[in-house]
């Protein structure tokens, strides 16, 4: 009785220890992956009932991006004025013309005023007089923020001169008689504005 306990008592000790021996060394037909192997997620469909159809992960939606609330400003509420510094002018008296471009709105709006964008132009009926864009050098842009309310101004001094585009060489000068004057910035233009030359 004595022997057959011992021999169960070392056949119980050694399948013991095939056992423990088995979890760290994992199953031999499944051999561990080797450090830094990409890990492999099992594919859904395989692992599906035969006959069934793996129901696909549901896709999350794309949160909204938030609407900026803050006010942006309206081009129309920017105006471009023409004015002169006299109805009339006497024989050595040469014209200040002004451009002046006003926010009318609530909110504060970038503006180009660069010389790029501006034009002061005088004609007399339909006889086109001079612009300041027909021999005009080293055209520069200019933005700046004009507050509601604000304005900036420019002024140009005509000398009584004609002019033509290119800068073609005009050898007749404006006499006495009614002119209009009216100024460009970008695509605003601002109404007309009669004066006269003695």
């Amino acid at each position: 009785m004595a022997a057959v306990l011992a021999l169960l008592l070392i056949g119980g000790l050694v399948w013991a220890g095939i056992a423990i021996a088995g979890m760290f060394r994992g199953d031999p037909a499944q051999p561990p992956a080797a450090a830094g192997s990409p890990s492999v997620s099992p594919d859904p469909a395989a692992s599906s009932a035969p006959g069934e159809t793996a129901s696909p992960e549901p896709t999350p939606s794309p949160t909204p991006k938030p609407t900026s609330t803050e006010p942006v400003c309206n081009p129309a509420s920017i105006k471009v004025t023409g004015s002169t510094d006299a109805e009339t002018y006497a024989a050595e008296q040469s014209p200040v013309l002004s451009l002046t471009v006003r926010n009318t709105g609530e909110i504060p709006c970038p503006v180009n005023v660069g010389t790029s964008q501006m034009e002061f132009l005088i004609t007399s009926g339909e006889d086109r007089i001079f612009s300041s864009r027909d021999c005009q050098e080293g055209a520069e842009d200019l933005e700046v923020i004009i507050e509601p309310g604000g304005s900036e101004t420019a002024r140009f001094q005509w000398q009584r001169n004609r002019s033509a585009p290119e800068c073609a060489p005009v050898e007749v000068v404006p006499g006495p008689g009614g002119y209009v004057f009216k100024t460009r910035l970008g695509e605003r233009i601002s109404d007309e504005v009669p004066f006269t030359l003695q």
